[in-house]
């Protein structure tokens, strides 16, 4: 019976747990330091001894104005005009298609033809479109219509012949709104027959010049 108290006893001695106080170390402590934020425009700022990138703070940003409708752009026109103008310089046009868009820039003569008539009628119009166009007639280099504006209708005058050159002058005044200055022109005598017809593309000051030969 003292045996089995013995071992009992043992038994629950091994059991027991032996508690072991921690001992605190100075070595095992870490010193935590705050950190200073640092500033980017702080020329003097540090972190952990290591020097921040100095920056300017003299930092001019661009205004931009204001505007309730938007972007400013060119007037399209100019774009449009600088592009034709670009198309056309790329393009190699005969004198005539030269004279044609841009108008005669010499006199042009249309000839001369006989007559027997004791008059003749002159009349003129624009055969484009009616732009503006306005002439100057002379004839003898006298001038009989000072100031014409063509219309789409033929209209004119009555010129009586005189012995010898009648010579009848066109004048541009103008190339209207569209240019040149186009217009065409008809001779007919006093028996209803035609004696001379044409058409001229003028640059402004430059004539077209017609004689009619009364024999």
């Amino acid at each position: 019976m003292i045996f089995s108290l013995s071992a009992f006893s043992q038994i629950d001695n091994q059991k027991k747990s032996i508690s072991i106080p921690a001992v605190k170390s100075e070595k095992d402590s870490a010193s935590i330091t705050a950190l200073k934020p640092i500033s980017p425009f702080d020329n003097k700022s540090q972190a952990n001894g290591l020097n921040a990138p100095k920056l300017s703070t003299n930092i001019e940003i661009p205004k931009k104005e204001f505007s309730m409708f938007g972007e400013k752009f060119g007037n399209p026109g100019e774009l449009y005009t600088k592009q034709v103008n670009k198309n056309l310089a790329n393009v190699k046009l005969s004198p005539e298609e030269v004279e044609q868009l841009n108008g005669s820039k010499t006199d042009q003569y249309f000839g001369d033809f006989k007559s027997n008539a004791k008059y003749v009628k002159v009349v003129y119009r624009d055969h484009g479109y009616v732009d503006g166009d306005i002439i100057q007639v002379l004839v003898n280099d006298d001038v009989i219509h000072a100031r014409v504006f063509l219309s789409g209708g033929f209209k004119g005058f009555k010129l009586d012949l005189q012995p010898g050159f009648n010579k009848i002058d066109f004048l541009a005044l103008n190339q209207g709104e569209s240019g040149p200055n186009t217009a065409e022109f008809k001779v007919v005598d006093d028996t209803g027959k035609l004696v001379s017809s044409n058409r001229w593309n003028l640059a402004t000051g430059v004539k077209a010049t017609v004689i009619i030969v009364k024999e």
